[in-house]
């Protein structure tokens, strides 16, 4: 995939198209809808913050000239995901599964007693994307991406131990949800080829993007000090947030099936979308397989294939 001179320019017209992003109401999320909005699509943003949800959809509308919904979503909390499920109409022709948190100082559990960065990253939008497969297959050539990171580069062998508190490293935690990201997504695509159905996955990272995601008081913002400098830091030295979400609006309408697309400058920091790497451990099937089954197992959601 040599996607070196790609730019948002390129995608298709998506018209007819409905697309939900998770934490789309700002940083990469935001600037993704916008982005498909621009091109087409009907977009719900899918958040816990629905005053912040509201006013950025107000702003894609009014950018755009196209449809632009809210409704709430809390990924930390299983609940919430089937009650937005529950409530959804039609088919979905792409889910960008994007929300997320990073590095809290203190270990956090969700309401379901996940560790909050895996309970939030993985194991909310995986049931998301189970709940919402019915949609999915309503939709002639579904998409799903799974926004990871670079940061998956720390992800590390006990990732099936789900972050233990006993072991609570902010980082690693990190880096073992933004793994799941990547096995989840080829996961996903193994099975929907083996049941012969018209969904594509495929996962992305933004690289290092100026958003609130380093801000936010659920994770690196609930230490003194970090929500004041990091802003003018962020935005001195890494790239914007509308440059972040290039990668999953590729992954959203061109990538391959089970592909991993990212910046290609600084170590996958910046620049130009193209194939991302991985460590070893994002390409292991069975690791995949048995993250797959201890999500089942978690949140209680399986997968409905049709037969």
């Amino acid at each position: 995939m040599a996607t070196y001179d790609w730019t948002p320019d390129r995608l298709p017209d998506l018209s007819g198209r409905t697309a939900v992003v998770t934490g789309g109401n700002s940083g990469i999320g935001l600037h993704t809808a916008l982005e498909l909005a621009r091109h087409g699509a009907a977009v719900t943003l899918a958040c816990r913050n629905t005053d912040s949800a509201a006013e950025a959809a107000q702003r894609i509308r009014r950018e755009t000239g196209a449809t632009a919904e809210v409704a709430r979503l809390d990924l930390s909390s299983l609940a919430s995901v089937e009650e937005f499920a529950d409530q959804w109409q039609g088919p979905i022709d792409l889910l960008v599964n994007n929300a997320g948190v990073m590095t809290p100082p203190r270990y956090r559990e969700t309401e379901d007693g996940f560790e909050l960065q895996l309970g939030t990253n993985h194991l909310g939008h995986f049931a998301l994307t189970g709940r919402l497969l019915p949609a999915l297959l309503e939709a002639p050539a579904a998409r799903v991406v799974a926004v990871s990171s670079v940061a998956h580069h720390a992800g590390a062998d006990d990732l099936l131990e789900a972050n233990p508190r006993s072991s609570y490293s902010p980082q690693r935690a990190y880096g073992n949800s933004k793994l799941a990201n990547i096995l989840f997504a080829d996961e996903l695509q193994r099975q929907a080829a083996a049941h012969g159905a018209s969904l594509t996955a495929a996962a992305a990272h933004p690289g290092v993007a100026h958003t609130n995601l380093v801000t936010s008081s659920d994770g690196l913002g609930a230490i003194p000090g970090v929500k004041h400098v990091a802003p003018l830091f962020l935005k001195l030295v890494f790239q914007s947030a509308a440059k972040g979400a290039w990668g999953p609006l590729y992954a959203a309408t061109e990538a391959e099936p089970g592909s991993y697309t990212g910046p290609q400058r600084m170590r996958e920091q910046r620049g130009p979308v193209g194939p991302a790497r991985r460590q070893r451990r994002a390409r292991d099937e069975q690791l995949a397989k048995d993250l797959w089954a201890l999500s089942e197992e978690k949140t209680g959601v399986t997968y409905a294939w049709p037969a």
